[in-house]
């Protein structure tokens, strides 16, 4: 067998002089196998593995036709978080159907604050973007849009020229918070991240103009206004903010918070997973919910059932499949539909202090 060590990659019109056919049916082997006889397409698959052939260049297929058929999924996380994260895991599974139906796959893209990061976009070989919600900071969504190739943001922020699927946070932070604060004393927010810096702290009334995640600006706007409904000034509402949108993390802070001379007795908390470590802080503290603490989640994942969570009901999957027609040019974008589920961790009384 000849050896291409060193050298250029063979072409198919290489594999083409070396089975003895012509070049168009060299291409259909690969092509359109079944307009080639068994014979021939023997014959090129021959010469291909003698040369050392691997196929055509997708690159440059995907030039040739002006699409790459795929979609890029910019994940301001970790790679693990998209296979680790119940959310993310639905929202994925949720653009992955849609680019099934079309023929299309899924690229995801881990931006991380690296240098590389804006190359990581400039270079992907992508149809369009699909953005999980990230911050108003971050370089990657100016990136994306001067590739000038369609994109679809996730939550926020809003930016002019790319596409927006997202709920009203505001909102479902006021109706699940009016729930949550019912009958407190002592109201506490468990955050989500406030930038891309990722830093925990616990503050009474932080100033939300300063967040830099929309998503997590908007919840703590609608929290505030729940607070005020029920009586309560901002400065009143401990907001404790977890780094990661993580159990055990969420479990530890929520720990030092019970263990506090004025502890909390209702924490909203802005995600399922981060409402599951206040359940176990509190049963590890022997508080009873929601008597002595009434918590609220977010999102009704099937935890929120397993706990009887009170929490705020939305589709992630169903938000991931019409990012990804959005994408697709298959929809216009529309304000994605919510509701709070009402469980057993909030209390029944009406709201008051």
């Amino acid at each position: 067998m000849p050896s291409h060590a060193g050298s250029k990659r063979p072409t198919l019109a290489e594999v083409a002089e070396t089975a003895g056919v012509s070049l168009m049916t060299a291409s259909y082997t690969y092509s359109r196998p079944g307009r080639v006889s068994d014979r021939a397409r023997a014959k090129v698959l021959a010469a291909a593995n003698e040369l050392g052939y691997g196929g055509p260049d997708p690159r440059a297929r995907s030039l040739r036709r002006g699409s790459t058929l795929t979609l890029g999924v910019v994940l301001g996380e970790h790679l693990t978080y998209a296979f680790d994260d119940p959310g993310a895991v639905t929202f994925l599974a949720g653009i992955a159907e849609v680019c099934a139906e079309h023929g299309y796959g899924m690229t995801i893209l881990p931006i991380t604050g690296a240098a590389e990061d804006v190359t990581r976009i400039t270079d992907a070989a992508v149809d369009g973007f699909i953005v999980w919600t990230t911050s108003d900071d971050d370089p990657a969504v100016g990136a994306i849009r001067a590739t000038r190739r369609p994109a679809v943001i996730h939550g926020g922020p809003t930016v002019a020229g790319l596409a927006l699927v997202t709920i009203d946070n505001q909102a479902a932070a006021r109706a699940v918070g009016t729930r949550a604060f019912a009958a407190a004393r002592h109201p506490a927010v468990l955050s989500q991240p406030l930038g891309r810096d990722r830093v925990s702290s616990v503050s009474r009334g932080p100033d939300i103009d300063n967040v830099l995640f929309p998503v997590t600006r908007a919840r703590l706007a609608g929290y505030r206004q729940a607070a005020e409904d029920v009586g309560f000034a901002w400065d009143d509402v401990v907001v404790a903010v977890c780094s990661r949108n993580d159990t055990t993390e969420a479990e530890r802070i929520t720990r030092d918070l019970l263990a506090a001379p004025q502890p909390p007795d209702a924490i909203a908390a802005m995600s399922d997973q981060l409402a599951v470590g206040v359940v176990y802080a509190a049963r590890l503290v022997g508080r009873a919910i929601p008597d002595d603490l009434a918590v609220t989640g977010w999102n009704d994942l099937a935890v929120a059932e397993q706990l009887d969570l009170t929490t705020v009901a939305q589709s992630l999957r169903d938000q991931g499949a019409s990012c990804a027609r959005v994408a697709l040019g298959r929809e216009d974008p529309t304000p994605a539909p919510w509701s709070v589920v009402a469980r057993g961790s909030t209390r029944s009384e009406l709201p008051g202090r």
